[in-house]
């Protein structure tokens, strides 16, 4: 299913939650994924913010292939709560990224 793992997608939540201290670093961790990892992260995203539902993922991962304009650490980073949507989009695909969690506190 995600072809991204939950470890990076922990790794952009704890980062994007720091502002401005960790933007740069953030802004090239993301660039730095590949091109799956990119639209597997903006789907899960937009799973989170509503934009899909989680039985829908896959036409979200095919539509952040297909729509994407801008580079995605430019979207992404854009996005009003990126680490609320990202957290929700990994629980409502049944996601269970506690024990990453606990790694990175």
């Amino acid at each position: 299913m995600l072809e991204i793992s939950p470890e990076k997608v922990v790794h952009v939540i704890f980062q994007a939650r720091e502002g401005d201290v960790a933007d740069d670093e953030l802004h090239a961790f993301i660039e730095a994924l590949n091109d799956d990892e990119k639209a597997h992260l903006t789907a899960i995203a937009w799973v989170g913010r509503g934009a899909f539902e989680p039985e829908d993922y896959r036409a979200a991962v095919e539509t952040a292939y297909t729509e994407a304009t801008i580079p995605t650490d430019q979207y992404l980073m854009g996005m009003p709560h990126l680490a609320e949507n990202l957290e929700a989009g990994l629980e409502a695909l049944g996601i269970d990224v506690s024990e990453v969690e606990s790694d990175f506190m």
